[in-house]
């Protein structure tokens, strides 16, 4: 017996139906705290204030799944989501801290900085990152920088890239092409043969751009044959909203205080 929903509807809602398994698994302050895996994982990064909880909890079909602090970029934590049936997860999700946030100590940042740093270049299973991007904002220097440091493994294949491009909502047609082609000017620095880099309109409101993005994390969930190339193209998808907060010398986060278990609060 056949199924008459056409093959993407019914892609979506495989995808859909697996991100809103994610749960709880742990937290971290270092990089050594956090579990040695052999399962694929993705990583949410972003600006604080751009919209990363928010964009966990609408992507996972979850309220609060992503704490979000009421004062942005306070978080030190990695917290770590696993996914796929609970006796036998197959992927993890990892919310790292907002960073750039200016009501923070100093030390606090350059540590983070640090943390973030090696997370994104040593991190042994880490195969993919999902970057926010204020969509009235642009990439700011901070996400150039946080850019540069996962460069060399998205350039290889190792890591796939996408950037979301939140608040999509707040944005008019013409704001939003605009949006999208300087996206695309600045990922192109990071294609290669080899690379998987995409770039859409994501807003968490309209839920533009949820299902393609949902659909990605899913096919980031599994294997990769070692001789596939990924195309380097950019998915028209959704948008979101600006990102607040002036600029630090270097991608930071900063500690957050939340009623949850240790670390679980997120900056947007």
């Amino acid at each position: 017996m056949t199924s008459s929903l056409p093959a993407a509807d019914a892609e979506a809602r495989r995808a859909l139906a697996w991100t809103h398994t994610a749960r709880f698994l742990t937290t971290a302050a270092q990089l050594n705290q956090l579990p040695a895996t052999e399962l694929p994982e993705i990583a949410f990064v972003g600006r604080s204030n751009a919209g990363k909880s928010t964009a966990i909890n609408v992507l996972t079909q979850q309220k609060r799944l992503a704490f979000a602090s009421k004062t942005p970029g306070r978080t030190q934590h990695i917290n770590l989501f696993a996914l796929g049936p609970k006796d036998a997860p197959d992927a993890l999700f990892a919310d790292l801290p907002g960073y750039g946030y200016a009501a923070v100590a100093r030390g606090a940042k350059l540590r983070w900085q640090k943390v973030m740093a090696d997370y994104l270049e040593l991190r042994r299973s880490l195969s993919g990152v999902v970057l926010m991007v204020d969509s009235r904002l642009g990439f700011t220097e901070l996400d150039r920088q946080l850019l540069a440091f996962v460069a060399p493994r998205v350039g290889t294949g190792a890591v796939k890239l996408l950037v979301l491009l939140t608040k999509a909502d707040k944005l008019n047609r013409r704001e939003s092409d605009a949006a999208l082609a300087e996206a695309q000017r600045v990922l192109a620095d990071l294609a290669t043969d080899d690379s998987d880099v995409g770039v859409s309109l994501f807003s968490a409101l309209s839920r533009r751009g949820v299902t393609d993005a949902a659909q990605w994390l899913h096919a980031g969930s599994r294997p990769v044959l070692p001789d596939t190339v990924a195309d380097v193209d950019v998915a028209e998808a959704d948008a979101g909203s600006p990102g607040e907060g002036p600029s630090e010398p270097a991608p930071g986060a900063s500690p957050a205080a939340s009623g949850q278990p240790p670390g679980r609060t997120s900056g947007d």
